[in-house]
């Protein structure tokens, strides 16, 4: 052990040499922490570094006083905080125990929730009202502690002349995603501190963002009934904090891998390989395969000159027939994907996906905002199973994370905006258990169609009886089951991760050539106007289905590595549309495409049908009597072609939505 003198004056010669002029423009600047390098102290002085290290408090104490013998023009309170520690003393969270309390370490994590900024007195000074000495009191703890007896005799009735405060924010953070595939991820208190939370800090270290923190492992006291226990918790006294602005960093990419990556991102079938990466034993559903390999690449986002934000991510929405492998599907896309989570309808409430406010009585006795889900996968993909099992409250608090890729909250005394550019795979089963191709996606399924219109691609996973397809399938089950080594992926998870994590950083700024946006331009303006001039004309595709081509189109570049999107990335991104559209877009009664059939679940034809029987009705009232059934039966089957069926189908309809109503049995009036 170095003493405490060694300790003041190495550290005091320590800073003049090499720190001497950040003290000088930190006391002109008016601010109060000088950060300062590690290893830089580790090679002036070892015994110094690793005195730190393994008595933190005490050697902090000493550089405080050494930072005092120094002469500068102005002495201002300076906290001296410490980066860049050796690797040795990077430590996961789930790693801590007994043996680390009272040392410094460095940890990486994700902030799960986070309290607000209050000030809290660590310092008092007492006057005995007798004698008129000044007593100080070291506050620690929740209660204010006051003078027990003052030296002239007095036991009690101290004023409170003075006080010092310093202000405090407790946070909650979580390891991150990267170091915990199938694993619970580690959670320990952080408890910041004076120019820790000054409100550009408070941003940076607000739920959903990752940071780096330096800090003390120190204990905590557990009280059970009022008295403290013996069992102890652990907590760190944060002394530097800085946020992760590299997303991945985890995933170490050697000059090697870099080589390899390389590599791969010129190989002629590349998407083919990681196709068969995703879901190896699930047999098929190729191009579904395909749109799920672009929204794990994503597209770029774009800031517009106006201040609107364009996203980036894609969201996709599987449904299908029972024991088509959706649930799988997710699971495996979330363990691939870094920073990815997976999370069950019937298990997740709106709060555990966006974010909440709860009362923390444990540590700060106030209001903690706590991330959910979507925030905490920010910059990554959330798969949700059993979508439409989640409460219709619960699905409405997701339309403003997957449009505009923020959650709000106000509650409590906590107002805040949080990260959550996050990609939704959702998996939702039909009401009726097999998907029906002749029924609108919407019917099938319970969730909101603006909901709905937020999925960029939705696909059904059809099992339908085929003997060539059944017969490949029966065989493709066989040979996983009695040679297990068939269906290991294409492309090794690790280095798929890190073939991910690897684009996800490098391209940033895609552009479209001008032959790829005159592929994709001229797509639209086809589809679009496909149809033009009938009198029973359909929307086959709209502008939000534009956006998803361009995205599907940045995305495919980026698997490519590559800055630009070319020819072929815009008709990969038509062929998926045009598959999804096949999909839940075909309109059996006219052979069309038709967008609405999707997005609302009823069709041009069916808005046609529906302001015929209205019009039938305008025409057959009479004042004070309402309109026959039979009689509009009558008139709609003359004039329109349509089916008795069809025409009650819509005035149930009509009658849900408050349109008209049923005065009497058989009759009908408008309301």
């Amino acid at each position: 052990m170095v003493a405490l003198m060694d300790i003041k004056a190495r550290f005091e010669e320590f800073l003049k040499s090499n720190y001497y002029n950040e003290l000088l423009k930190l006391c002109q600047e008016g601010k109060t922490s000088l950060v300062i390098d590690f290893s830089l102290l580790d090679r002036f002085d070892p015994l110094v570094a690793d005195q730190l290290l393994e008595e933190p408090e005490k050697t902090f104490e000493e550089f405080q006083e050494a930072v005092k013998n120094i002469d500068l023009p102005e002495y201002t309170e300076i906290n001296i905080r410490v980066k860049n520690l050796p690797e040795r003393r990077n430590i996961r969270i789930r790693n801590l125990r007994s043996k680390h309390i009272d040392k410094l370490y460095c940890i990486d994590g994700i902030v799960k929730s986070a309290s607000e900024v209050k000030p809290q007195i660590y310092s008092t000074v007492y006057k005995c009202p007798d004698c008129g000495a000044l007593i100080e009191v070291e506050q620690v703890g929740k209660i204010l502690r006051k003078p027990n007896f003052c030296e002239c005799g007095r036991k009690s009735g101290f004023d409170l002349v003075e006080k010092k405060m310093v202000d405090i924010r407790w946070l909650r953070i979580n390891e991150p995603f990267e170091i915990t595939t199938g694993e619970r991820p580690g959670e320990i208190a952080v408890f910041l501190k004076g120019d820790l939370t000054t409100p550009e800090m408070q941003r940076k270290t607000d739920p959903g963002n990752r940071i780096k923190i330096v800090g003390v492992v120190k204990e905590l006291p557990i009280k059970i009934g009022g008295k403290e226990a013996t069992k102890r918790d652990i907590y760190i006294d944060v002394n530097y904090v800085e946020p992760s602005d590299i997303e991945y960093e985890e995933l170490e990419i050697t000059p090697e891998d870099e080589k390899k990556i390389k590599e791969f991102a010129s190989d002629p079938m590349i998407f083919e390989k990681l196709m068969h990466s995703i879901a190896p034993t699930i047999y098929g559903f190729d191009e579904i395969k395909e749109a799920i390999v672009l929204q794990m690449f994503g597209g770029v986002p774009h800031q517009m000159p106006d201040g609107t934000r364009v996203r980036g991510n894609i969201h996709i929405l599987i449904t299908g027939d029972p024991g088509t492998g959706k649930s799988q599907i997710l699971k495996l896309v979330s363990d691939v994907i870094p920073r990815g989570k997976y999370v069950s309808g019937k298990g997740v409430t709106g709060a555990g996906l966006t974010a909440s406010v709860r009362k923390e009585e444990e540590l700060t006795g106030g209001w903690v905002l706590e991330a959910g889900a979507l925030v905490l996968a920010n910059k990554g993909l959330i798969s949700i199973d059993e979508f439409d099992k989640m409460n219709k409250d619960d699905q409405i608090a997701m339309h403003e994370a997957m449009s505009l890729e923020t959650i709000s909250i106000a509650k409590a005394s906590i107002t805040a905006t949080l990260p959550s550019q996050t990609a939704v795979l959702a998996a939702a089963n039909p009401k009726f258990g097999r998907f029906d191709p002749m029924q609108p996606i919407v019917k099938q399924i319970d969730i909101p169609q603006t909901l709905m219109s937020r999925f960029d691609l939705k696909f059904a996973l059809r099992d339908k009886p085929d003997r060539a397809k059944d017969r490949e399938l029966a065989e493709h089950i066989l040979t996983s089951r009695m040679s297990p080594e068939t269906t290991i992926p294409t492309i090794p998870v690790p280095f798929l991760r890190k073939y991910l994590a690897y684009a996800k950083m490098k391209c940033t700024k895609i552009r479209l050539t001008e032959e790829a946006s005159k592929v994709l331009r001229d797509f639209y303006v086809d589809m679009r106007n496909r149809y033009a001039g009938e009198e029973t004309a359909t929307v086959p595709i709209t502008l939000r289905q534009y956006e998803a081509l361009i995205r599907m189109a940045e995305a495919s570049a980026k698997v490519r590595l590559s800055d630009h999107v070319t020819v072929e990335d815009a008709q990969r991104a038509i062929k998926i549309m045009k598959f999804s559209l096949r999909q839940l877009g075909y309109e059996p009664e006219t052979g069309r495409i038709d967008i609405d059939r999707i997005e609302s679940g009823i069709t041009t034809s069916q808005r046609n049908k529906i302001r015929a029987v209205l019009e039938i009705i305008d025409s057959l009232h009479e004042e004070g009597r309402g309109v026959s059934i039979e009689d509009i039966k009558a008139e709609a089957s003359e004039k329109h072609g349509m089916s008795d069926s069809d025409v009650l189908e819509i005035i149930d309809r009509l009658k849900r939505d408050g349109t008209v109503f049923e005065p009497r049995s058989g009759y009908i009036r408008k309301v």
